[in-house]
């Protein structure tokens, strides 16, 4: 009679659970932390005007779900999120030329984690975006 049973049970599915994790790569472990605080800085900076859905502002804030846009302008979006943007551009086939605030406080890291999530939210299905790619973008950047 095993009167340990549920100790073993519970050993037993911890070092699993150490597996499973052992099992992904550094990548995965990166896409994981950036897509997490990005939603955490999404909420923080963004949500007032996206929404919670990326679904933005009625004709006046452009929506997040548009994977061309945001595609087409990957090395863009750290340069929009950092210096804001006035100009107009077409999201869905609608045209949205409302002032987006800059976020000059933002590092870098931040803004790589925000471009994670939403290129990777609402639709969007992009991967990591790191901070090297941020910096190079920022780089590139015309104020």
């Amino acid at each position: 009679m095993e009167t340990n049973s549920p100790f073993r049970s519970l050993a037993v599915l911890v070092m699993f659970a150490f597996g499973l994790a052992s099992c992904q790569n550094e990548k995965d472990l990166d896409y994981a932390r950036y897509y997490t605080n990005g939603k955490q800085l999404y909420d923080a900076n963004c949500l007032n005007c996206h929404a919670s859905d990326g679904a933005g502002l009625r004709g006046l804030i452009p929506p997040l779900s548009d994977t061309l846009f945001l595609r087409k302008n990957r090395d863009r979006l750290a340069c929009i999120i950092k210096h804001g943007m006035n100009e107009k551009i077409q999201v869905n086939g609608k045209e949205y030329d409302q002032l987006m605030p800059a976020n000059e406080q933002l590092p870098d890291i931040d803004i790589a984690a925000i471009v994670t999530y939403i290129t990777n939210s609402f639709g969007n299905d992009q991967g990591l975006y790191d901070q090297e790619e941020a910096s190079r973008d920022l780089k590139k950047c015309v104020e």
